[in-house]
């Protein structure tokens, strides 16, 4: 007989809290994947939305939840090509998700030889996941789930769980910066700063403070607020807040991305006030004596 599961069976995905928007992204990954254009094909993704007793969805009717979709599509697409280039040009072999939810890079995506990818995310969501992933190795990386809570010493975790601090690291934050109080953001990059030896790369998806206000996103942050899963973390000047934290920053704007024009054509052609640097994507590296 299957023994019971430790997440929490009183919520409607058995998911508490924050985790249970994993559910919104892997929909829509299993969206994007039936799509004859799609930017990536997640064939887990559809497995994890029959596993759960109700995915839900993001909640409200403006324009940002509209073009959601789309704008998922684009971030995954360009963090996958992030993290592969860390791995293949630079050479890193240590890949660390943070808030990994129901990602399944390790599984999907076509790494060279002795990845290993680290997966951080609450033992709730582990347990979930693992109801499928149960019974599958990925066929080219190592896949190493570490449960521990980012709110608290999840460094001592991920290093029980064979990670070594002495070799450059790929680390990703993706949708997960928003959803912290900006301490709690702080205290995570520092200790990833700790972790990362010189020639380690981050990728993080961060709202631009300066669009939180607009007509675009401010319906979207009432909403997510109103539905208990508010964006409390803002982001003005994501070059110099980086860099002061030692790590060298790029930002893209993810309507900007080649692959994203004829994705976004008809959303922008609706809608011309469609604000292009609303979400910012972060790509930053970890110079010799950043430590």
């Amino acid at each position: 007989m299957p023994q019971p599961l430790p997440y929490d069976d009183d919520t409607p995905t058995g998911l508490p809290g924050v985790s249970a928007t994993a559910l919104w992204t892997v929909r829509m990954r299993a969206q994007e994947s039936e799509r004859p254009d799609a930017l990536f094909h997640d064939p887990l993704a559809a497995e994890f939305l029959t596993r759960a007793r109700d995915a839900g969805a993001p909640p409200g009717t403006g324009l940002l939840q509209q073009v959601l979709p789309d704008w998922l599509a684009v971030r995954t697409r360009f963090f996958d090509d992030h993290l592969l280039d860390a791995t293949r040009a630079s050479g890193i072999r240590q890949v660390v998700l943070l808030g990994a939810g129901l990602d399944t890079r390790a599984y999907r995506l076509k790494w060279p030889d002795g990845v290993q990818v680290f997966e951080v995310d609450l033992p709730a969501v582990h347990a979930f996941k693992e109801e499928v992933l149960q019974g599958r190795t990925p066929t080219a990386a190592r896949r190493a789930p570490v449960a521990a809570d980012l709110l608290a010493d999840w460094g001592g975790a991920l290093r029980a769980a064979g990670f070594d601090p002495g070799q450059p690291t790929a680390w990703l934050c993706e949708g997960l910066l928003f959803y912290l109080p900006s301490e709690a953001v702080d205290r995570l990059v520092a200790v990833a700063g700790e972790l990362s030896a010189p020639g380690s790369t981050l990728g993080a998806e961060c709202l631009n403070a300066d669009a939180a206000d607009s007509p675009f996103v401010r319906p979207w942050l009432e909403a997510l607020s109103g539905s208990g899963t508010p964006w409390v973390w803002h982001l003005a000047d994501a070059e110099k807040w980086w860099g002061e934290r030692d790590w060298q920053a790029r930002v893209a704007d993810l309507l900007g991305l080649p692959y994203a024009v004829a994705r976004f054509a008809p959303h922008l052609a609706a809608h011309p006030g469609l604000e292009t640097r609303s979400m910012i994507l972060v790509t930053a590296t970890r110079p010799a004596g950043g430590r």
